[in-house]
């Protein structure tokens, strides 16, 4: 009856084992949590960001005046500082102006975060 006793449990190498296998499984879970909240905190910046350069094409509209050229003017929008980027010019056919906003963020060298672009009518 003894040795049936012996063989009905784990050994110290097994219990070490299980445990090994089971801690790498936890750092790769917790690698993949943290990579999710990162790439969602990019996706809300980018979704803001894109917020941020509707907004400017809307204010242009109501303005009435498209003034030709570059222009950089700060867009914040809450937590984040913001730049938007316009481009106005001259569309292929003429009659017709290209708008093109880029929202970039203040804080860091980075490629924008969004893009936005429409054509117009020109102004009478």
């Amino acid at each position: 009856m003894r040795a049936r006793s012996r063989e009905a449990g784990f050994t110290l190498i097994e219990v070490l084992v299980a445990l090994a296998i089971i801690a790498v499984a936890m750092s790769a879970a917790v690698r993949v949590a943290g990579l999710m909240t990162q790439s969602s905190g990019v996706l809300r910046d980018r979704s803001v960001a894109m917020i941020a350069a509707q907004s400017r094409m809307a204010e242009l509209r109501l303005e009435g005046k498209l003034p030709l050229g570059m222009k950089a003017i700060d867009c914040d929008q809450g937590r984040l500082s913001l730049r938007c980027e316009q481009q106005i010019g001259p569309a292929e056919n003429g009659r017709l102006l290209k708008i093109a906003i880029q929202v970039f963020d203040r804080n860091q060298d980075a490629p924008p975060l969004a893009k936005l672009e429409t054509l117009l009518t020109r102004p009478l």
